[in-house]
């Protein structure tokens, strides 16, 4: 049966949008602007937003706008409607990224069901549970990125583990030893108040920036991640055949359908990216992988062992652009 056309109204805008913001992004950079156009709803990525010592070819920052156009097709089907995406193959001056349109569905989608998970799904940086990811959550999250042209690598043996920990502490001490890179992170750590990056205490920001700036923490800062990976009950990494723009927003897609459907099932996860972001160490990555995809995202899953406050969003209007 063929679909129905829809007319998007800017009050239904307004709800896909604000689903699609609570997607996970970069240093909680929120690298996305959308644009309500007559049928249908425009993705653009912010270049203005990007991290350039950490992200210096717009990597994760397409790979965040895939998660928040995931978040858009998931919020539409909940909502009865079929969505259908243009993706463009290359980055354009105006970075646009994705143009939806919209239909109403003749069936339900089985995609309305992490629609909830939206709301509750958190990055959980703090140490998991002891709790095993059940075999089945596994399967699930591997045919969760594979449903979006992704694979998922299980990298849970002892060798491969202390593979990962040794990248990771090499990619901390990197970064920390880059007074660029640490000067980048400082401005991204921001009072919540302000609504985008790393929240921190008000009091405490100023102290905070200077102490990141001025003092290289690599080594305490590697031995803590490095403990993050051995604890963590799920080692993954989130891989795409190609390492083109299309690809990096299929690697957000799917990071995001798999976190949603993790959160469903009350498992959550936190990122240790620093092998991929170390150009150095990205290949030695794919090596542990033992595959010849491309490495995308370094990802720790565990059951939380509280109840974490959400990472603060710039308000709607910062982000949306209404018809004219």
């Amino acid at each position: 049966m063929k679909s129905h056309p829809f007319l998007l109204t800017d009050h239904t805008a307004e709800r896909l949008i604000a689903s699609a913001i609570l997607a996970p992004s970069s240093h909680n950079t929120q690298p996305w602007i959308f644009k309500v156009c007559d049928g249908g709803i425009a993705l653009y990525a912010d270049a203005s937003r990007a991290m350039t010592q950490n992200d210096p070819d717009f990597r994760e920052l397409i790979i965040s706008c895939g998660c928040a156009l995931y978040n858009l097709r998931v919020a539409a089907a909940w909502m009865g409607l079929d969505t259908h995406a243009k993706i463009v193959d290359h980055w354009r001056d105006d970075g646009l990224l994705a143009t939806l349109t919209f239909s109403e569905a003749t069936t339900r989608s089985a995609e309305a069901d992490l629609c909830v998970a939206i709301y509750s799904r958190h990055t959980y940086r703090k140490r998991f549970a002891s709790t095993p990811v059940s075999s089945q959550l596994v399967l699930d999250l591997a045919s969760a990125a594979r449903k979006e042209h992704a694979h998922l690598h299980v990298l849970n043996t002892p060798f491969q583990r202390e593979a990962l920990g040794a990248l990771i502490s090499e990619g901390d001490c990197a970064q920390w030893a880059n007074p660029a890179w640490r000067k980048e992170l400082a401005n991204w750590m921001n009072p919540k108040r302000k609504g985008d990056g790393l929240p921190i205490s008000a009091l405490a920001a100023p102290i905070a920036h200077l102490a990141v700036r001025t003092i290289d923490m690599g080594e305490h800062v590697a031995a803590r991640d490095k403990h993050s990976a051995f604890e963590a009950p799920l080692l993954t990494v989130l891989s795409t055949a190609s390492d083109d723009l299309r690809s990096r927003l299929h690697a957000g897609q799917a990071l995001e359908r798999a976190l949603l459907t993790a959160q469903v099932a009350g498992v959550q996860a936190s990122f240790l990216n620093q092998p991929i972001q170390v150009a150095t160490l990205r290949a030695k990555l794919q090596a542990v992988t033992g595959s010849a995809d491309v490495p995308q995202m370094l990802i720790r899953w565990g059951v939380p062992l509280e109840q974490l406050p959400s990472s603060p969003r710039r308000p709607l209007e910062s982000v949306m652009e209404r018809r004219v």
